[in-house]
């Protein structure tokens, strides 16, 4: 029965589909297995690390002698050579044989093959390095959101522009903004997996606009949930810039043709009134057609220098300019229209405001813009009559303030933040989105900057920021056209 028994166990040792030894306390293998046998030979006197490894000395790390050591069974992977030199990934476990007197005598060493599962963990680990790679370098702002809009994981150019913002809002980061976009195309693959395509404007975290398409998808867990969305957003700021320059040029065209006609019926005017004065003899009326004709004239030579301006890239005309006479000349131009409006125009200006360098035609388009932006804003604000707006410059050392505020219908946020960008006006078809965009970039080219305060029904301040002096790094892009606030 005993022999019986022995040769049942030898059958099932030697079943085994894993490589079984024992090793005595010089690990030497003093028994195998077929399926050792077969792969690594005859083992007679000869140590494990000679048969496993092909190497003269013991293994650094060995599971076998640990056993020996504390009597505990150990685990370790390893990479073992067999007859026909493969190399075969192993997961060795060890377990303690011990005699009557519960000494450690041998140790039994069961080597499993796990080269197939290495071989899928390697791919495994290349496919998400490509798709790491992949992720870190495709060129666009690409994040991962969960369904708190909060960001989990995004790529290099991501962190590059916004930063490291991790587990904060999406529209905070994006957008610097404290409440939710709408419309939200991440939400909308959250409610109906689907893949939403939006145009946005967002700010870098160096300040810069950019304007991106923003494609959505959702990524699902094993059950089918929708766990997280990645949004791509492709940089389309180039695009849209030639956009809207081809577009701009057509719409500054547009926008003058009713006040050239004008402008040449006034001319008509003027010549009629010249021609009848010299039939008459009467010098009177020759003057005041002459004088009629030469300011029409010089008006259409305006608007074409300021269409061939705004066509043909340039660099400011750089001058100094008097504060103080810039604002008077804005003044005089606008004071008309607000009397017309009857919207109540004041200005102040400090007596020390002195001067600044810059392009002076463009500079008071820049302020004519704004304060046109003001008039329009009471002038749609029929919570009361009788508005006012006021223009106040303040001399600084190194720049000057301007400050325009307004008592009308004030921005909402969404109107705020887009406020500076191409085509987009809060006036339906009577707006033509280039005014304060025209302002922001000259603002810009001349090293200064806009800054924009409003609430709805409650009013706007613009503060204008001007240095004294030129800039020595100006920006590439040209100064957007002068538009002659009197056509």
């Amino acid at each position: 029965m005993c022999e019986h028994r022995r040769r049942f166990s030898d059958k099932i040792i030697d079943a085994i589909p894993g490589y079984l030894t024992v090793q005595d306390r010089d690990f030497k293998i003093v028994e195998a297995n077929d399926h050792f046998r077969e792969d690594f030979g005859d083992f007679k006197d000869r140590y494990c690390y000679q048969v496993y490894k092909h190497r003269p000395e013991k293994c650094e790390d060995c599971p076998v002698e640990r056993t020996f050591r504390d009597g505990n069974r150990h685990q370790s992977e390893e990479v073992v050579t067999t007859l026909d030199g493969r190399e075969v990934h192993v997961l060795v476990n060890t377990t303690p044989v011990r005699n009557d007197n519960g000494e450690v005598t041998e140790v039994l060493e069961m080597s499993t093959d796990i080269t197939e599962q290495k071989r899928l963990q390697e791919q495994y680990r290349e496919s998400r390095e490509r798709y790491q790679q992949l992720f870190e370098e495709v060129p666009c702002f690409v994040s991962m959101q969960d369904k708190d809009l909060r960001i989990v994981e995004a790529n290099r150019l991501f962190r590059e522009a916004f930063g490291s913002h991790y587990g904060c809002k999406c529209f905070e980061v994006y957008k610097h903004r404290t409440e939710e976009c709408y419309p939200c195309v991440v939400r909308k693959t959250f409610a109906d997996g689907g893949t939403h395509v939006h145009e946005e404007v967002v700010t870098a975290k160096d300040g810069r606009r950019i304007n991106v398409l923003v494609n959505t998808m959702p990524i699902r867990d094993a059950e089918g949930s929708i766990e997280q969305v990645i949004e791509v957003s492709t940089d389309i700021t180039q695009i849209r810039q030639l956009q809207s320059k081809l577009a701009s040029i057509g719409l500054l065209i547009s926008s003058i043709s009713h006040s050239l006609k004008g402008l040449l019926n006034s001319l008509d005017g003027g010549i009629y009134l010249v021609n009848t004065g010299l039939k008459k003899d009467d010098q009177a009326r020759v003057s005041q057609g002459w004088e009629i004709a030469q300011r029409n004239i010089e008006r259409i030579r305006s608007i074409v220098l300021d269409i061939l301006y705004f066509a043909k890239d340039r660099q400011p005309e750089w001058e100094v300019v008097s504060a103080t006479d810039l604002l008077d000349e804005v003044y005089g131009i606008l004071l008309p229209k607000a009397d017309k409006l009857e919207i109540t125009f004041e200005r102040k200006i400090d007596p020390k405001v002195g001067d600044i360098e810059a392009d002076y035609k463009a500079m008071r388009s820049l302020l004519i813009n704004l304060v046109e932006n003001s008039f329009d804003a009471c002038r749609v604000d029929k919570s009361q009559s009788g508005n006012r707006v006021s223009m106040k410059v303040d001399g600084f050392e190194d720049h000057i303030e301007v400050e325009i505020v307004d008592d009308g219908i004030g921005m909402d946020q969404e109107t705020r933040e887009k406020a500076f960008s191409l085509f987009f006006s809060s006036k339906g078809t009577e707006g033509t989105g280039l005014g304060l965009f025209v302002s922001n970039k000259i603002a810009i080219e001349h090293g200064g900057s806009i800054e924009l305060e409003s609430e709805l029904h409650k009013g706007t301040r613009f503060l204008v920021k001007m240095p004294r002096g030129r800039p020595k790094d100006l920006p590439k892009d040209p100064i957007p056209p002068e538009i002659d606030p009197e056509d």
